[in-house]
This record gives structure tokens, sequence and C-alpha cells, in this order.
């Protein structure tokens, strides 16, 4: 059981560490809608983990994961901006991201630590899965928002740049 807790961690601060690094990356190449959207899509295959009882939760910890899940992406909302450059959109670096993400992935060890010895490890998973899907998809709907207004904003700019077009 400890091994698995401690597996975990590390494989949650690996993923984190690599968040960051793709985040640096992807801010130097502009963004389209599908690279906003297509991640929660692609995370929400994990809840396939729900078809085994083990990871099932009580609708008292699935409120619990998805209140704090949400409370979380404010944070990642408020840190993830956009900017046109050379008439493209691109995210903005922002300094605070990869410590904010750090930060939250610290308390989720912390959470997984204090809360193993009450939760069994198979419904922790399954609280864990539902509070970052619960940060992601916010955190997204509202990139995807700002990246429309943006791309209104470009294709107008367009259009009155090339009336004939």
């Amino acid at each position: 059981m400890k091994m698995m807790l401690f597996a975990s961690s590390v494989l949650a601060v690996v993923m984190g560490i690599t968040v960051i690094f793709v985040r640096m990356k992807a801010a130097k190449k502009p963004t389209s809608a599908n690279k906003i959207m297509l991640p929660p899509l692609f995370m929400s295959t994990g809840a396939l983990m729900f078809v085994l009882p083990e990871f099932r939760v009580t609708p008292s910890e699935l409120l619990e994961a998805v209140v704090v899940g949400m409370l979380f992406s404010i944070l990642l909302i408020k840190t993830s901006n956009f900017e046109i450059r050379d008439d493209d959109i691109y995210l903005k670096r922002s300094k605070a991201f990869p410590i904010i993400l750090m930060s939250l992935l610290i308390i989720r060890i912390v959470g997984k630590v204090v809360l193993s010895s009450t939760i069994h490890l198979g419904q922790l998973s399954g609280m864990f899965f539902i509070l970052a899907f619960s940060m992601i998809v916010p955190w997204r709907i509202a990139m995807y928002r700002q990246y429309r207004s943006l791309r209104t904003k470009l294709d107008e700019e367009s259009l009155n740049e090339n009336p004939l077009s």
C-alpha cells in the first residue's frame, strides 16, 4: 500500500514537471482550438476506471472532489492568457504557472498521504481523477472562450484589411 502511494506520488511529480515543459514549449507555437480542447477529451477516457468497483466513490466524495477541482481551476484560469503575435494566437508565458502547478501538486500529494489512512487507495485514486478532471475542464473552457474571442478579433481585422477577399 505504501509502495503504491509512493509510486503514484513520484509519477505525479514526473507528470507535473512534464506539463511545465510542454506548456513552455507550447508558448513558442501558435495555439488552436484543438490544442485547447483535446486534452480533457483524452483525459476523459480515464473515467473507465469507475467500471471497477474499487475505484467508485460515494456521492459526498464526488462532491468534495468536484468542488476542490473547480476551486483549483481558478488559479490555472488566472495564469492562462493568450496574445496575438504575427496574426496568430499564442499562449502567454506565465512565471506564476509553474509555481502554481507545483503547489497544486504538493497539495495533492499531501492530501493523498493524509487521506490514504482513512480512504481506500482505489477510491482515493477515483477522487483524485475527479479532482483533476474538475480542474482541467473549467480551465480549458475558459481558455477556449478567450481563444475564440481573439480568433474572432483576428478574423474581423483580416476582413477589414481585405474587404474583397
